[in-house]
């Protein structure tokens, strides 16, 4: 079985841009494509960053018990659908899901070897400054976003790993130090393949 990564932080940490770079440099890893009710941002391609769909149509997948998860943020509803996160599981790749501590909450208690990374803003000031940068938020929703980001920062005692990403090339590499050594360990999906192979004539 592959192993799964949750990667959460608040709006504006970088956690998307730190996700890109992590599955460019590793061909094992995919990324877990969210369905969510928000309008695409300049760039952001359907089924690729985002599944994009409106309201109804996201209520229709929820009574159909289609999301392994799912919650509302900022106002909009975010899901992980479970074909495909089944799917990139039987193809035996390394999942991230770039959730929030809800979300995350809700994969552990399904999958309790999960690794769970949350990337921390090196300060408040710095990203409200990040926020403002970005260019997509009106001053009032860049208040919300960081009240969130409050509520959220305070259940960073149940994840596994914290990293900051003030120096983002720091960051990466802090990310990538836990994917090697989750995949060095003893009890590790592939390591038990391994054992299991050279024991089952003995």
């Amino acid at each position: 079985m592959a192993d799964i990564f949750i990667i959460s932080a608040p709006s504006g940490a970088g956690k998307s841009s730190l996700i890109d770079a992590l599955i460019e440099k590793d061909s094992r890893l995919k990324k877990s494509v969210s369905v969510t009710t928000r309008l695409p941002r300049e760039g952001e391609q359907h089924g690729q960053h985002y599944v994009f769909t409106d309201e109804t149509d996201f209520q229709k997948r929820l009574n159909n018990g289609e999301f392994l998860e799912h919650a509302q943020v900022h106002g909009n509803w975010y899901g992980t659908s479970k074909v495909l996160f089944e799917s990139e599981l039987t193809n035996n790749n390394d999942l991230i899901l770039e959730i929030d501590y809800q979300g995350a909450q809700v994969v552990r208690s399904l999958y309790a070897a999960s690794i769970s990374i949350f990337i921390l803003p090196p300060s408040k000031a710095l990203l409200r400054s990040r926020l403002e940068k970005r260019n997509t938020d009106n001053t009032t929703t860049i208040e919300q976003r960081l009240t969130a980001a409050s509520t959220e920062i305070a259940h960073i005692s149940e994840y596994r790993y914290v990293t900051i990403n003030d120096n983002f090339d720091d960051a990466l590499a802090d990310i990538q130090a836990i994917v090697r050594s989750t995949r060095l360990a003893a009890h590790s999906h592939e390591g038990e393949r391994i054992v299991k192979d050279f024991l089952k004539d003995d």
